[in-house]
């Protein structure tokens, strides 16, 4: 449901929410270039983007545009709530900071290797190959994907929380993972869903590709195809905020809900 209301929405403003996709990217874009502290900001921007696509989203299901207080109402709020946003945005980039760093302790450096390797075309692929079964690399991978999703579970929530229910940075640190743990099945789910769309259109434009002997094809409506879903997936973040903490979206209700 999260999936398809996502879907649909998205369709009624197609342009607009591209728009706030585009935007989000520059931002991203920009933050990268800055020397010493770029990847800092970048980390911490993250929390304050989904944010973001869960206003423009709200205000698209209330039947107003996007754009702009998809990106000028969460600096419009108190400033407890933007000291709380800025907590959660630091929060959030020295954890995964702390990932990365013991993903690197734990791969001892074989991922860096390998993408070494990968960028060297003179690279025998069997040594590519080798460096893939590293052990090694794959405590590595686990670690960044496992310990990367785990994170992602108190944050999911967390700054809509902030945004609209006022919360302090623990509270709705906290909210957010007893939310996302009691509807564990529905996010299982939404996840399988999300699976299920990409590897469908995968299969179905790879069959299609392939019928009229244009394999060649492919490349090209990946990358459009990779932001349409990338964008629809930020669209569908309210939907699971809205269904775990209120009803009838009623934004204030959200504290008396807690």
């Amino acid at each position: 449901m999260w999936v398809r209301q996502a879907f649909a929405v998205f369709m009624k403003q197609p342009l607009a929410f591209a728009a706030v996709f585009a935007g989000f990217m520059f931002v991203l874009f920009v933050l990268a270039l800055l020397p010493y502290v770029g990847s800092l900001l970048l980390l911490a921007g993250l929390p304050l983007a989904t944010l973001a696509f869960m206003i423009a989203t709200r205000r698209a299901t209330n039947g107003r545009s996007p754009l702009p207080g998809a990106f000028t109402e969460p600096f419009q709020s108190s400033p407890a709530q933007r000291l709380t946003l800025a907590k959660l945005g630091l929060a959030y980039a020295v954890s995964t900071f702390l990932i990365m760093w013991l993903s690197d302790v734990a791969d001892g450096g074989a991922l860096d290797a390998l993408m070494k390797s990968l960028g060297e075309t003179k690279t025998p692929p069997a040594q590519i190959v080798a460096r893939v079964r590293d052990p090694q690399l794959q405590l590595g991978l686990l670690l960044r994907f496992g310990l990367a999703g785990l994170l992602s579970l108190p944050f999911w929530h967390a700054p809509a929380l902030a945004h609209w229910g006022g919360l302090g940075a623990g509270k709705a640190l906290f909210f957010s993972l007893v939310a996302c743990w009691r509807n564990w099945r529905a996010f299982a789910i939404y996840g399988l869903t999300w699976l299920g769309v990409i590897l469908g259109f995968a299969v179905l434009a790879n069959l299609l590709f392939f019928m009229l002997g244009q394999m060649r094809l492919i490349g090209v409506v990946a990358m459009p195809a990779s932001l349409l879903f990338s964008t629809v997936f930020y669209v569908s973040l309210y939907f699971t905020f809205a269904d775990c903490f209120v009803q009838d979206d009623p934004p204030t209700t959200i504290q008396e809900t807690l």
